[in-house]
């Protein structure tokens, strides 16, 4: 927002209104909760007279004034850091965030995060979401799992993004590579996902006090013996987004990923029978990182209202882990 005034007239058919269900549907740009707070610090007025309580009924022929401050400084700060533009517009950004980034400041993370890198990028471009120049982060990606994520940069296409987010309208699938491989070729992963009892650091599947998760899975390929398979590429979808789905639920199932140090840990193998073996048993015990990536994002442009795509091919490490595995089938 660039901090000129924003007027809107109550027509006859919108008489009786709540002020702040009138101004949302009058304002698109600004988001409810926005306009809820523009009330409450004294930002709307009607004929010179502030206007404070979103409350108000709304009669015909009146002109309420929105005074829309100029964004404050970002916080955080700006950080140059490479990042890998897939998309962007006056409405958001898609980029493929690398393995090691962290999406969000935090503690542990205070700086060097992708909105650091998305600041210092988009510069002028940010609109303030929220009042504050920074992205609106919607959705978030583990430090290391790899892929595609989209960020708002204007107080509409944060409202419109979360709308979908909520509703569970947002196409998201993953790529996996597990230890062993399901019997069943595809199928859903269901169980309220909560802070785990005994490790707060951890999520888990839990009886009480948790959140409905629901992921769909498939398997796109074995390797190893089909009785006994080594390991296994799978793709997640997502029906709900919970803090390390894709990784507590494929635990859960008894396959967790290749390289995932807190719901899973390294299989020992069999013992080797040619050198092919050693290398792909060896690329799976020393992946550094779950081996997990974010290969397609798909929603409905918050401007456009087009449905919107977007591809992301496998990094290096993952690729080259594919690679290995892959040999053993050819043997």
């Amino acid at each position: 927002m660039d901090g000129t005034p924003r007027t809107a007239t109550v027509a006859d058919e919108q008489a009786g209104q709540r002020l702040d269900r009138f101004l949302t549907g009058a304002l698109p740009e600004l988001s409810r909760s926005r306009l809820q707070a523009l009330l409450a610090s004294g930002a709307v007025s009607r004929a010179g007279e502030t206007i404070g309580d979103g409350n108000t009924r709304v009669k015909p022929g009146e002109v309420y004034v929105v005074r829309v401050p100029k964004p404050a400084p970002a916080q955080p700060q700006a950080q140059r850091i490479p990042l890998t533009v897939v998309y962007e517009d006056t409405d958001l950004i898609v980029i493929d965030k690398p393995v090691g980034l962290v999406v969000h400041p935090a503690a542990g993370n205070p700086d060097g995060t992708l909105v650091n890198a998305l600041i210092a990028y988009c510069g002028a471009s940010l609109a303030g979401v929220g009042g504050v120049a920074r992205p609106g982060i919607v959705h978030r990606l583990d430090k290391d799992t790899s892929g595609l994520m989209v960020a708002a940069k204007n107080d509409r296409a944060m409202a419109s993004l979360a709308k979908q987010f909520a509703a569970r309208t947002i196409e998201r699938a993953y790529h996996a590579v597990t230890w062993g491989a399901p019997r069943a070729g595809d199928g859903i992963i269901e169980g309220d996902i909560g802070r785990n009892p005994f490790d707060r650091k951890r999520m888990a599947i839990v009886r009480h006090q948790g959140k409905p998760a629901r992921t769909r899975y498939r398997l796109m390929e074995r390797y190893g013996s089909e009785a006994r398979a080594f390991a296994s590429l799978i793709e997640c979808r997502l029906e709900t987004g919970r803090t390390h789905q894709i990784r507590v639920h494929l635990a859960h199932l008894g396959h967790p990923l290749i390289g995932d140090s807190v719901y899973g840990r390294a299989r020992k193998p069999p013992r080797p029978k040619s050198e092919t073996e050693q290398i792909a048993y060896a690329a799976a015990a020393e992946f550094p990182r779950q081996a997990l990536h974010a290969w397609l994002l798909g929603f409905q442009h918050p401007g456009t209202h087009k449905q919107m795509r977007f591809e992301s091919q496998w990094p290096e490490d993952f690729s080259s882990l594919i690679a290995a595995l892959r040999e053993l089938n050819a043997q």
